[in-house]
C-alpha cells in the first residue's frame, strides 16, 4: 500500500492483481496498492495524495455523475457502496484506461463518510486520449443493445399489426374486439417503455449517473398497481398482498420501485408459478422490507448466486426476457440505500426481498 506495510494483511493486499485504492472523504487517495499505481501509470508515491478529480476522465465526452462530487446517496448511512460500473482513468502520458470500478463506503459511528475503498479492473482494450477504444477492445454495451433489441421486436410487431387493423378496418371491427385490441396495444406499449427504461438504467447505473426523483411512496398501493398491470399478461395471476395497516410511506422514486416490483413479480410468474404468490411488507428498525414469495420449484443452489448477474436466464419455466431485470433491480434498490436478496428452497419456492430506509428524507435533507 502507499502507507508503510505493517502486517500480513497489507502485504497480501499489495500483492493482489486487482487495483485497490482508498479514497478519503476529501476525494484524495489516502492508500493504494501497486496494481492501482500500475493501472494509472504512476509511481505509488505519486498516486497517494492525488485528487480523484485529476484521475478520472469523461466517458466518450460525457462526465459521470460522480466525477466532480460524490453521489447524493452517500448521505444515506444505509448505503454501503456502489455497484460495479464503467469509468475512465487518466494517465500522466495523456492516455485513458477504461475500467470497471466498484466501491464500499467506510463510515464513522454516526454514518458519516470517512473513506471509499475502490477496486478497479481494466476492460478489454485501452482507450486513446480522445476516449475512443483501440482495436481489439470489446465495444461496451453492444451485447446489451443486441439482447434488448431482440426483445423489442415482439411488442412492436403487435402494436404495428393491431394499429394497422384498427386504422383500415375500424367500421368493420366489433366494439368488444376494438377494446381488446386497444388494450393489447396499450400493454405492448408499456412493455416497450419498460425495455427502453432498462436500456437507459443500464447506462446510468454503469456510469454512476442514475438520478432518483424521490417522493413519498405508498408501497401497499404500488404493489396493487403492479399486480393489476401484470394480470393482463398473466390471466391466471394470483397474488396476495399483505402489508400492515400502519405501513409507513417511503421517500423513494416511485417509478423505479414499481420497476423493481414488476421485475420480481413477473420473474416469479415466469419461472415459478403465477398462482399462490404473496407480496409481503414488513417494518424493521430504520427500514421497511418488501418480499415477493412464490410457490415454484425453487432455484438450485448452484444458480442462486448468479441470479443477479447480467444476462443470466435459467433453463427453466418460460425463460423469455433480456436477462437484465434482476441485475437492474438490485442496482436500483442499492441506489435507494437498500438491499435486494434472494433465498430459495428447492421444491418449496423462492423469496426475493428488498429493503428501503425509512429515514431517507431526513438523511438527504436534514
Amino acid at each position: 500500500m502507499g502507507r508503510a506495510v505493517t502486517d500480513a494483511t497489507d502485504v497480501a493486499l499489495d500483492e493482489l492483481p486487482v487495483a485497490v485504492a482508498v479514497i478519503g472523504a476529501d476525494r484524495r487517495v489516502v492508500a493504494a496498492n501497486r496494481s492501482a499505481a500500475a493501472l494509472v501509470g504512476r509511481a505509488l508515491g505519486d498516486l497517494v495524495g492525488a485528487r480523484l478529480d485529476d484521475l478520472l476522465a469523461p466517458i466518450d465526452g460525457d462526465e459521470p455523475g460522480w466525477l466532480r462530487a460524490w453521489h447524493p446517496s452517500v448521505a444515506l448511512a444505509s448505503v454501503r457502496g456502489f455497484p460495479e460500473h464503467e469509468a475512465c482513468l487518466r494517465r500522466p502520458d495523456g492516455g485513458i484506461v477504461r475500467v470497471l470500478v466498484a466501491g464500499r463506503y467506510r463510515r464513522d459511528g454516526g454514518g458519516r463518510l470517512e473513506a471509499v475503498v475502490v477496486t478497479a479492473r481494466p476492460m478489454s482494450g485501452t482507450a486513446s486520449p480522445t476516449g475512443a477504444i483501440r482495436a481489439g477492445a470489446t465495444p461496451s454495451g453492444m451485447e446489451i443493445v443486441s439482447t434488448v433489441s431482440h426483445e423489442l421486436r415482439s411488442p412492436l410487431t403487435s402494436v404495428k399489426g393491431y394499429s394497422s387493423l384498427l386504422l383500415h378496418r375500424w367500421d368493420r371491427i366489433p366494439e368488444e374486439q376494438k377494446r381488446s385490441m386497444l388494450a393489447q396495444i396499450n400493454h405492448d406499449a408499456d412493455r416497450v417503455t419498460r425495455l427502453i427504461t432498462e436500456l437507459l438504467d443500464i447506462s446510468r447505473l454503469e456510469t454512476g449517473r442514475l438520478s432518483l426523483r424521490r417522493q413519498d411512496v405508498d408501497l401497499t398501493a404500488l404493489a396493487a398497481t403492479v399486480v393489476d398491470k401484470l394480470a393482463f399478461e398473466h390471466a391466471d395471476l394470483e397474488v396476495a398482498i399483505e402489508f400492515p395497516a400502519d405501513f409507513p410511506l417511503v421517500y423513494a422514486d416511485a417509478d423505479k420501485i414499481e420497476q423493481v416490483l414488476t421485475n420480481l413479480v413477473e420473474n416469479a410468474a415466469k419461472y415459478a408459478s403465477p398462482t399462490g404468490m404473496r407480496i409481503v411488507g414488513s417494518v424493521g428498525p430504520g427500514e421497511v422490507a418488501v418480499a415477493v414469495e412464490d410457490r415454484g420449484s425453487g432455484i438450485p443452489a448452484a444458480d442462486l448466486p448468479r441470479v443477479f448477474t447480467r444476462f443470466f436466464r435459467r433453463d427453466h419455466g418460460r425463460p423469455t426476457g433480456s436477462g437484465l431485470g434482476l441485475w437492474i433491480s438490485r442496482g436500483l434498490v442499492e441506489a435507494h440505500g437498500g438491499r435486494l436478496t434472494a433465498t430459495s428452497i428447492e421444491g418449496t419456492g423462492s423469496i426475493f426481498r428488498f429493503t428501503l430506509p425509512t429515514d431517507a428524507f431526513e438523511q438527504l435533507h436534514g
